[in-house]
């Protein structure tokens, strides 16, 4: 490895961790409400308002697509906390039917565009080695804010609370590593510790999350394949390894 290879992947690996701070605790609540493809229907809401600021004209990376982002995820939020009150014994298709309107409607803009399909594999799959520290800063500074109302504020801010974090959470983490990644890092290690108390189960989904990220960004940058895609089977396979272990199966 060269070092412009690993000043290259270091910003990809710091990104992956700013995701898995907030995505790993997340995920083990998603998991106990059993509401599983939220994530993905929240970040492909986020998505969908980034779409829509580019069918606008206004720069797909700039304040004016964050702050639709942002929106967009809200809104997300707030319909799911209104279904989950009303209608909670369909949450779950009603998830999965919010995903594949956000994800249509996303084909649908972009249908004209003369690099839609680009575009589209970039929300889906991410530009996880394209990010610098001028982006990683606020996401820091946003994580960081969600930590710390997930770990001391959570009880308190009930359901609306839940989805309002999980909103914020995921507009940042779409933008930093795309839909695919965000879902793997929410699931997998939540998944492959589901059985183990927080205490315990925690470091060791966050242990996962990270080993799977390192691996993934090196297989990548040694065989030149898409980044986004390997480390979502290396998530997959440490969790599949941890999971083999004896007594932790």
């Amino acid at each position: 490895m060269s070092m412009v290879e690993l000043s290259i992947l270091g910003p990809g690996f710091v990104a992956g961790l700013l995701v898995l701070a907030t995505h790993v605790p997340m995920g083990r609540e998603v998991l106990r409400r059993g509401i599983i493809f939220i994530d993905l229907a929240v970040a492909q809401t986020a998505g969908l308002g980034v779409i829509a600021a580019g069918a606008l004209g206004w720069d797909a990376h700039g304040f004016a697509a964050q702050v639709a982002a942002f929106l967009a995820a809200i809104a997300a939020g707030m319909f799911l906390t209104w279904t989950e009150k009303h209608w909670g014994e369909m949450q779950e298709a009603i998830i999965g039917a919010l995903f594949v309107l956000a994800a249509t409607g996303g084909i649908l803009l972009l249908a004209n565009h003369p690099k839609g399909g680009e575009e589209l594999k970039d929300l889906l799959v991410g530009q996880i080695l394209w990010v610098d520290m001028h982006v990683l800063w606020p996401a820091m500074v946003v994580s960081a804010i969600v930590l710390l109302c997930w770990f001391r504020l959570r009880e308190r801010l009930g359901r609306m609370g839940f989805y309002m974090l999980f909103a914020v959470s995921v507009t940042v983490a779409v933008q930093l590593v795309g839909v695919y990644l965000v879902f793997a890092s929410l699931i997998i290690p939540a998944l492959a510790t589901r059985s183990m108390p927080p205490a315990a189960g925690l470091p060791v989904a966050y242990g996962i999350g990270a080993i799977g990220y390192a691996i993934g960004l090196l297989l990548s940058a040694l065989f030149d394949l898409p980044t986004g895609a390997v480390v979502v089977w290396a998530l997959a396979g440490v969790a599949t390894l941890w999971s083999f272990i004896p007594g932790r199966r």
